[in-house]
């Protein structure tokens, strides 16, 4: 059973893009309530994989970027794990966290740096889950990650992605010009200068990976096979076992 001490202690990176993720906060919670990102549809699938694997037996789950756990949060209570352990930089996302997350049995938060936080457990996990979180990463840190996950899973266990994907042969560039647009067109319920804030921290900091270098990374890191459980536009749910 994983406990509060599971984590050694570090001091969070302090680079502009985690200050810039702790201002946004408010504002991404705001935005995806608006289901803009496809919360409602990608949670529902996330809480049918997470109870077929309740259905198997306990199961402990390791939530790399959780934030405030608010859409995650009722697909474990439907599914309850012997143990959450969730990892995030934004302290007042795991303030929140603590809310939606009560009730669910032996959790611990950790204001710490994902990639970190994996690399210094010392548990093994039957699902490691992570949403909208590894797209901030750049292509060597996303690969070890891989291979940090994959060394702290148990044999058979997940990593359960859900984030943004690039097509195939689509450069970031091109990636970004058509999400910006997306965002600009669709988001209509947002303030202008909220969307103008969104779509600058997109611009500067997200890079997604195609799926097949995704499958690639997932490869080199010994996890034996890679599912496409959905898509929603541009925003994917992935399944890697080990």
């Amino acid at each position: 059973m994983c406990s509060d001490n599971v984590f050694m202690p570090i001091s969070p990176t302090a680079d502009d893009q985690t200050a810039l993720f702790r201002k946004s906060w408010t504002l991404y919670d705001a935005i995806s309530e608006k289901n803009y990102m496809f919360h409602r549809e990608i949670y529902a699938q996330v809480a049918d994989l997470l109870y077929q694997r309740y259905q198997i037996g306990p199961y402990h789950l390791l939530d790399l970027g959780c934030g405030n756990a608010r859409f995650l949060a009722p697909c474990l209570q439907a599914a309850p794990p012997a143990s959450y352990n969730g990892v995030d930089l934004s302290l007042s996302a795991l303030d929140e966290a603590r809310t939606y997350l009560n009730g669910i049995l032996n959790t611990a938060l950790h204001h710490q740096d994902m990639l970190q936080a994996v690399e210094d457990t010392d548990s093994a996990f039957d699902i490691i889950f992570t949403g909208f979180a590894v797209h901030h990463l750049d292509a060597t840190a996303k690969q070890q990650l891989f291979h940090a996950c994959s060394q702290h899973l148990v044999p058979g266990g997940q990593i359960i992605m859900v984030d943004v994907v690039r097509e195939e042969a689509q450069t970031r560039e091109q990636y970004l010009d058509g999400y910006l647009n997306f965002m600009r067109t669709q988001w209509t319920e947002v303030l202008p200068e909220h969307l103008d804030e969104a779509c600058a921290h997109v611009a500067a900091y997200d890079f997604p990976e195609t799926l097949s270098d995704l499958t690639h990374m997932a490869k080199q890191a010994t996890l034996t096979k890679t599912q496409l459980i959905s898509r929603h536009a541009q925003h994917h749910i992935l399944r890697f076992t080990a």
